[in-house]
């Protein structure tokens, strides 16, 4: 595992430019911290499954809920169209143990994973998770007031710069195959030599989601009731620009914590590097 260190200090958190709840542009402070390189990985989560014998959420409730996409183009406001309840989904096997799935890349970003899975992973390995403000920092990589981690343009002289949807969602996939995270390490490193904060897998923060901020999350995730929400930032490979432009720092949504879908992870932050 490879802890950055983000250097603490002030900055300018948040976007007036995209959706409601990003608003307003703020100046934020936040003490030096280090974060991990990249997301928790399934091999690095297997190892803390042996050592500890963790059972997830998903895998005590039986089922999760995995991305499926649709046969052609559908309303864009039912995420339930998409979002499918699926036996056995879970971190080992994240789309079902029907789906026949080829044995996990161990360098992909764990999923199905809730805030509880992903507090208790950050305890053993001797740290925590990220504030949502420590995580906007970390994402930015010393770049302020810029759209996407890297500067102003999505793909600047044509280069991809993150793992988000190609193609028209939900129903065309331009890659082919079945839509899901990429083992990590695929993109360029941000300012900070942060690898995969933007894009694969929305990733947890120990920040509370205000049901103030918007009527629900954003139709890329299943439908939240009216419970207590935590943020998740980041975007992951499900995020289209024709309506969930969530692949920037500041774009965030709110999921109750025991959310655990084919698209949330996490990565552990360390207040001393000595843990």
């Amino acid at each position: 595992m490879t802890r950055v260190f983000i250097p603490g200090g002030t900055f300018r958190m948040g976007s007036n430019d995209h959706y409601p709840e990003e608003r307003p542009v703020r100046s934020v402070s936040v003490e030096p911290f280090w974060l991990e390189q990249t997301p928790v990985t399934v091999g690095q989560f297997a190892e803390f499954v042996r050592a500890t014998g963790w059972v997830t959420q998903a895998e005590q409730q039986g089922s999760s809920h995995v991305f499926v996409p649709t046969a052609g183009s559908v309303d864009l406001n039912n995420p339930a169209l998409w979002w499918l309840p699926t036996a056995g989904a879970c971190w080992h096997t994240p789309r079902g143990p029907a789906a026949g799935q080829t044995r996990l890349d161990p360098q992909t970003p764990v999923t199905h994973i809730a805030l509880a899975d992903a507090k208790a992973y950050a305890a053993w390995a001797g740290g925590r998770l990220p504030t949502e403000a420590e995580w906007e920092r970390a994402a930015r990589g010393g770049v302020d007031d810029q759209p996407y981690a890297w500067g102003h343009e999505f793909a600047p002289n044509g280069q991809r710069m993150a793992h988000v949807w190609r193609g028209s969602f939900p129903w065309y996939y331009a890659p082919g195959g079945t839509p899901g995270p990429c083992p990590v390490g695929q993109f360029a490193a941000n300012g900070y030599g942060l690898l995969d904060m933007i894009g694969n897998v929305w990733e947890w923060t120990t920040s509370s989601y205000a049901q103030t901020d918007k009527p629900a999350c954003c139709s890329c995730h299943p439908t939240q009731d009216a419970q207590q929400l935590w943020t998740l930032k980041g975007g992951s490979h499900l995020c289209a620009a024709e309506y969930c432009l969530r692949y920037r720092p500041a774009a965030r949504i709110g999921v109750q914590g025991t959310a655990a879908t084919s698209h949330i992870g996490f990565r552990v932050a360390y207040s001393n590097p000595e843990n």
